[in-house]
Parts: structure tokens; C-alpha cells; sequence
């Protein structure tokens, strides 16, 4: 019964912000390649630290979230863009849904032989 619950806890934390954190900085780790000493290395910081930033114990700051993940080889980018809840007066899906009604209408595949009119016979 615990580890039911605790495993519950575990995905509720992944959808947090640290949890995102976490999970962005082992993917980033991962995917360059690096181990848990390799990185701590080129981030200047401690193999324990990161691995407790990985698991969601511990959250980084934001400047060395920053850091950690450039030592990885990646840019982090904290833009922001409003939602599009209309264009062209209509409501968001809308389009979407007459394009793909529209699209219905065409043939989803060729025949493999196409016939054609034959002139001068």
C-alpha cells in the first residue's frame, strides 16, 4: 500500500515545476551524453547536488539551472506568447475542423491505374 502511494506522489511531483526541472535536467545530461562527475565538472558543481536536482529533492536556482544545462550544450529560452484564441474571426479549431472536413472530400489514395479518355479512335 505504500509504494502505491508513494509511486502516486512520484507523477504528482512530476507536473510541478521543480519536477519539470528535474526531469529536464537528466534528459539534457542524457542526451549529452554526460555522466553525473562529467557534468558536475563542467558545471562547477557536485555530483551529489545534481543527482538530487535530478530526483526533484533539491531545486536549483534558476541561474544554475541556466549553467547546468549550457554545460550540457543547451540555450535556454524563457519567452512567453500569448494564446491564439481566434484568427480570422473564427474560433480556435475552427479552421482546423473545415480543413479537414474539406480534405475528406478528396481521395485519401491514387489508383494505381488511372484512366483517362482516348481520342481518336
Amino acid at each position: 500500500m505504500k509504494a502505491k502511494a508513494k509511486s502516486q506522489t512520484k507523477s504528482k511531483t512530476k507536473l510541478t515545476l521543480p519536477g519539470l526541472a528535474a526531469r529536464r535536467l537528466s534528459e539534457a545530461r542524457q542526451s549529452a551524453g554526460l555522466s553525473l562527475r562529467e557534468l558536475a565538472e563542467r558545471a562547477g558543481t557536485s555530483h551529489a547536488t545534481l543527482s538530487a536536482y535530478e530526483k526533484g529533492s533539491k531545486n536549483p536556482s534558476v541561474a544554475t539551472f541556466v549553467r547546468i544545462l549550457s554545460a550540457c550544450g543547451f540555450e535556454v529560452d524563457f519567452g512567453l506568447r500569448r494564446r491564439i484564441r481566434f484568427a480570422h474571426g473564427l474560433e480556435r479549431g475552427e479552421e482546423l475542423a473545415m480543413a479537414l472536413s474539406l480534405a475528406e472530400q478528396f481521395p485519401s489514395r491514387l489508383p494505381r491505374k488511372m484512366t483517362y479518355p482516348r481520342f481518336g479512335q
